[in-house]
């Protein structure tokens, strides 16, 4: 008797616990459930925010349709990292929202302080990164291996897009006139240092002779690097010039830079053409595959909308 009054009792604990949390929920006013899990009008709002301050919606209802259709995505992408036994831990999120300070130039504390000045709780935005970080994981781990490419027809491609300027082979040196981070030196000023440099200049020999006498001026070896290494503009540009010669100056992102040709010869080399398109057909397929993924867990999901 006394164990059945015990077990009455805890049940009668479990069912108004159940029904305390309904009330929370609702009180938060659930929007939409995804397979039973609520997803509140505070969520919505936030990441309707979050939407409005990246730029995204063309009106605050355009913006709550599109924050709500990516948190069903969202719910739909965790809840499928968890049946494969997925789990995102806080460092890992917390290395991507590092990461995205440190893209804006800027603190994960200057970030808070920026979402939070615009109306938007961080915590969107972190819980968008934990869905898309679980994501990732799910496609890595169940579509990588569907992806098949035809290396026949990425060669075929890579040698198309072979132009006379990407028919050479060099050894190279970097020459960069440094604009230190602070010093109020304007890029200009820097690159008509690098021109007088560039008008004096006489062959690798002598770049780094040459450099001393120039303030925060400095000649690294870059080696070997086949055309289809570098930037077209810039292999454009080297491929009009001879040895002992140096490439015009570019801004770059710690200063002025320049290219000192101190080999060249003519050389045919598809690696990295191919690679670069194995990539981008790799990331298209992949991508492709990851839609009509969550595409079909979005058919099955039970959504129901209030």
């Amino acid at each position: 008797m006394r164990q059945w009054l015990v077990l009455r009792t805890a049940g009668i604990c479990l069912a108004l616990g159940l029904a305390l949390m309904a009330a929370a929920v609702q009180a938060q006013g659930a929007r939409v459930t995804v397979n039973g899990q609520p997803i509140t009008d505070q969520q919505i709002n936030d990441r309707a925010n979050l939407l409005r301050l990246e730029g995204q919606g063309s009106s605050n209802s355009a913006r709550i349709q599109l924050a709500t259709d990516s948190l069903i995505d969202d719910t739909i992408k965790l809840a499928e990292a968890s049946r494969l036994g997925i789990s995102v831990s806080d460092g890992q999120v917390d290395s991507a929202f590092a990461n995205i300070a440190t893209n804006m130039r800027s603190s994960v504390s200057n970030l808070n302080g920026i979402l939070t000045q615009n109306g938007v709780n961080p915590q969107s935005l972190r819980d968008r990164l934990e869905a898309a970080i679980a994501w990732q994981q799910v496609v890595s781990q169940v579509l990588r291996s569907r992806v098949q490419l035809s290396e026949l027809d990425l060669e075929m491609q890579a040698a198309e897009q072979v132009t006379p300027a990407l028919g050479f082979d060099y050894i190279l040196k970097e020459v960069l006139f440094v604009i230190p981070q602070g010093s109020g030196i304007s890029a200009s000023r820097r690159t008509a240092e690098a021109n007088q440099f560039r008008s004096r200049y006489n062959g690798c020999d002598t770049a780094v002779d040459l450099a001393i006498q120039f303030t925060d001026a400095a000649v690294r070896d870059l080696g070997r690097r086949h055309a289809t290494q570098l930037p077209e503009p810039i292999a454009n540009e080297l491929a009009g010039l001879t040895v002992g010669q140096i490439s015009s100056p570019r801004v770059v992102e710690n200063g002025v830079s320049m290219l000192a040709i101190c080999e060249k010869a003519e050389a045919q080399d598809l690696t990295f053409l191919t690679e670069e398109l194995r990539q981008e057909a790799g990331t298209d397929a992949l991508q492709a595959e990851a839609e009509a993924y969550l595409g079909r867990l979005r058919a099955s999901a039970s959504i129901v909308r209030r």
